[in-house]
């Protein structure tokens, strides 16, 4: 076995939540190339069945199912549809997440309600995820969940608080499901930095180049240039596959430096 074995995933059986487009997408399709089946899921079903053409077209297997990661029911529809499928789950991605109305916030001018909602967005379905994910896991597996740069160092998030605090959340879940399921599941938490995906641009009013110009001020990046969602693809394929073999309960920030 030579070390680019390890990081194949033939025959592998994923779920991506959020699985239609920007990130999601790009983890999709990169567990395809590694040689994973992939259950896609979102609330969307129009872009999941897009997603799901490319991933024939590579030549793997993959299914549709339209979620609310919201609705806690639902990751027992998804899990089901899964198992119906293709008998197992060797890989659970809780990629699905965002601002629940695209308006980032300083806390202290946040509701209530509008704090619950992106705590159920963000956290309460990454949790109800990894559950699922570990009562299906009869064999064992692995689970990676999408965090945040936001949460890098527990720095604060001016005017993205609320999203900034349920992505560190995130982190600490991941690391103490790494506990309560090793050995027989891994789990680990990837943070992207600033990936210009369509609700990034729309959070961020990023649709001009002279906005793009101003942000990069703002966000400086050491490795000057914005992520993609085929570097964090790359990042889920080393923490689905055996060259991560070795690692639990970490979380690895993929920001450009930020």
């Amino acid at each position: 076995m030579t070390i680019l074995d390890l990081f194949q995933l033939k025959d592998n059986i994923a779920v991506v939540t959020g699985a239609g487009k920007g990130i999601g997408r790009g983890i999709a399709i990169a567990l395809a190339e590694a040689g994973s089946d992939v259950v896609l899921s979102s609330r969307t079903e129009d872009d999941l069945k897009e997603v799901q053409k490319e991933i024939l077209d590579i030549g793997r297997e993959s299914i549709v199912v339209p979620i609310d990661v919201t609705n806690p029911e639902s990751f027992e529809i998804l899990s089901e549809k899964a198992l119906g499928q293709f008998g197992r789950i060797d890989t659970w991605i809780n990629n699905a997440g965002g601002l629940p109305d695209g308006t980032p916030r300083y806390l202290t001018k946040t509701s209530i309600e509008e704090f619950e909602a992106q705590i159920n967005l963000n956290f309460s379905a990454v949790f109800n995820g990894c559950v699922t994910a570990a009562r299906k896991m009869v064999e064992g597996g692995t689970i990676v969940n999408i965090s945040s740069s936001s949460s890098k160092n527990m720095r604060g998030n001016l005017k993205n608080g609320p999203y900034g605090a349920s992505k560190a959340a995130v982190n600490s879940l991941t690391a103490t499901l790494a506990l309560e399921l090793a050995p027989k599941i891994r789990v680990n938490a990837i943070a992207p930095g600033p990936i210009p995906t369509e609700n990034f641009k729309d959070s961020m009013n990023m649709h001009t180049d002279e906005r793009e110009k101003e942000l990069k001020k703002y966000i400086p990046i050491p490795l000057n240039r914005w992520g993609s969602p085929e570097d964090i693809g790359a990042a889920v394929v080393f923490m689905a596959s055996n060259a991560s073999s070795w690692v639990t309960g970490q979380c690895l920030f993929v920001d450009g430096g930020t």
